[in-house]
């Protein structure tokens, strides 16, 4: 973080974007010393659009292109000329539904990171909570790592625990890990704002 501006985030997101809200609050609340400054979506109709222009928030639909699970080169490089422009120090993604490729790691090297909703490296992939009660863990959570080019297997900035209890569903379970998570996500961006973080490796360490 300089003196001469704010701390500039950008937040790439697919769906409700309960996490963008829990960041972009506790941007404004001060409790995170930053701003949002651009929000991407892949999803025209996505409510996290909404969320964003009900906070007065730059936001953007760009259209992913034609692959399924990734951004093409057209629309990666889009994505990567708008939060060039916006001067983004830090990419937060928030349910982003794709897979980012090297060009745009590269672009944003050790400045993106993710939110998983479990203990990693446990149940990396898709619908963690739903792998956590199938294999019978009594405790979960939720990992903010730096995305690399792995699936879910960047160094880890901070994790928060979940009881899983017995009469816990898949759905009650994902419940109270999102809670978790909008505790956490807050936490993680407000230390990478304060340069309150390194990598040695792959350990993610305080430099407070």
């Amino acid at each position: 973080m300089t003196n001469e501006r704010n701390f500039r985030i950008g937040v790439l997101g697919s769906g409700k974007g309960s996490n963008f809200v829990a960041v972009a609050d506790a941007c404004r609340a001060g409790t995170v010393p930053a701003e949002v400054a651009l929000v991407l979506c892949d999803v025209a109709e996505a409510g996290i659009l909404t969320r964003a222009h009900e906070r007065q928030i730059a936001a953007r639909f760009i259209p992913p292109g034609k692959f399924r699970t990734k951004l093409d080169e057209e629309a990666e490089r889009a994505y990567i000329e708008a939060l060039s422009a916006a001067r983004v120090d830090l990419v937060v993604l928030a349910g982003f539904m794709r897979v980012l490729k090297e060009g745009f790691l590269r672009a944003f090297a050790g400045r993106t990171i993710n939110i998983h909703p479990s203990l990693l490296p446990s149940f990396p992939g898709l619908q963690a909570w739903r792998q956590a009660l199938e294999h019978g863990v009594k405790v979960t959570g939720c990992t903010v790592h730096f995305v690399d080019a792995g699936v879910d297997s960047g160094p880890i900035i901070g994790q928060q625990t979940v009881p899983v209890l017995d009469d816990d569903t898949p759905e009650t379970l994902h419940q109270r890990i999102q809670a978790a998570e909008h505790q956490l996500y807050p936490r993680c961006v407000a230390a990478l704002a304060r340069g309150g973080v390194s990598v040695q490796g792959r350990r993610v360490v305080s430099c407070d």
